[in-house]
């Protein structure tokens, strides 16, 4: 008997082949049939044949003939009959993908920055574009510059441009296309770990980053450190730049440690020369002095190369004094006599009043001395008194 065939529509085929459509912004998959810097020709099956084109190709350096790819669609048919594809909206998608990734990780990784501003670096992780803001660069590339000088800082951050740097992701945000990367964040932990084995008192080495007018900046194994002007050296410092330059390896005594900074002295590395010196001098003696500032409190005196003496204004004349300019003036030389030192806070007072006001003053403990020697009471009891006695005759006598 003959077979029974049964005929099929043309309707009824193209239902059973019915191959899916595609629209604006959908993401396909292709093979690369052939690629070069211009475009590149992928095979996407049932759908026919695609093409990238121009700047949509996005890098497609190490794209070869055979690869499987995946493409944005912008049309789904051209007017040659093509499907004209992006790559780089899909590179972006999957960049956006892989730094939510690294950023939830907290990955730490490395990049190059591409260009500079007085802001910071400009840099692009995964195809996406981001910023590393200056405050987030580490202590070894932050760019000290005295006085704040913006073309300095921009000099210093293009000597970063192509530096391979190691960042972490600080902050994503994908709908405002914002992507901040931070060198400093990337080294926290090991910063933590190396400042928890330091100690107050510990010497330690470093380079000197930056001298502004305020101190020292100084990079100690990647930490920050900075040596203020009042702890460069014993004597008066003008300007720091006269005893350090950006680059110098210097020697310093850790004073303080805040969190992950480090504050130093480098004049505690070396003997105390007003120490040195007020052991030369005693209360009560008279000693040479030159005014080298007038305030309203008073007057300072420089009484030798390293010691700077106050006379305070009630301390001026036997008289009330309201205005210290009318008795003396910077660069006068006059003879003093020392009445406190205070070696600890490395202070001196002088005063220019009679001996006879400070014989006066001294009586009420000459006396208590006296009487506490013709008296036989107990030594806690002697103490106490002649404490006192102490007290009233520091006080200044009124007018």
């Amino acid at each position: 008997m003959p077979t029974k065939t049964t005929a099929m529509t043309m309707e009824q085929l193209l239902a059973d082949h019915q191959v899916a459509t595609v629209s604006v912004g959908d993401v396909v998959e292709g093979k690369v049939i052939a690629a070069d810097k211009h475009e590149i020709w992928l095979d996407l099956g049932e759908r026919g044949t695609g093409l990238v084109i121009g700047r949509e190709i996005e890098r497609a350096t190490d794209i070869n003939p055979g690869d499987e790819i995946s493409a944005s669609v912008l049309d789904p048919e051209s007017e040659e009959g093509y499907t004209l594809l992006s790559l780089k909206k899909v590179a972006k998608e999957k960049g956006w993908e892989a730094l939510q990734e690294r950023f939830d990780a907290g990955e730490v990784f490395e990049l190059q920055p591409f260009d500079a501003n007085k802001g910071g670096l400009l840099v692009e992780v995964d195809g996406i574009r981001g910023f590393l803001p200056v405050s987030q660069l580490s202590a070894e590339n932050y760019p000290r510059v005295s006085g704040a000088d913006k073309d300095e800082i921009l000099h210093r951050l293009t000597s970063l441009v192509g530096k391979m740097l190691k960042v972490r992701v600080l902050d994503l945000n994908r709908r405002d296309n914002k992507l901040i990367v931070s060198e400093k964040a990337a080294q926290r932990e090991d910063t933590e770990n190396k400042v928890a084995k330091m100690k107050v008192g510990q010497v330690v080495k470093g380079v000197a980053t930056g001298v502004v007018d305020f101190g020292i900046f100084v990079n100690v194994e990647g930490i920050e450190g900075l040596v203020h002007i009042s702890e460069i050296a014993w004597d008066r410092v003008d300007s720091p730049s006269q005893y350090v330059k950006v680059g110098q390896e210097i020697e310093a005594k850790i004073i303080a440690i805040d969190r992950d900074k480090l504050s130093l002295s480098m004049k505690q590395l070396q003997p105390d020369p007003w120490i040195s010196a007020v052991k030369k001098l005693k209360v009560g003696a008279e000693v040479d002095g030159t005014v080298t500032r007038i305030t309203p409190f008073g007057a300072f005196v420089q009484v030798t190369p390293v010691i700077e003496a106050l006379v305070h204004i009630s301390e001026l004349s036997d008289a009330h004094v309201d205005d210290p300019t009318k008795l003396l003036k910077v660069g006068e030389k006059k003879t003093f006599r020392i009445i406190t030192i205070d070696p600890e806070a490395h202070k001196l007072s002088l005063s220019l009043k009679s001996p006879a006001k400070a014989t006066k003053a001294k009586a009420p403990k000459a006396e208590a001395e006296e009487a506490e020697a013709a008296t036989d009471e107990p030594k806690s009891a002697k103490t106490t008194k002649a404490t006192a006695a102490k007290s009233d005759a520091a006080k200044p006598e009124k007018d």
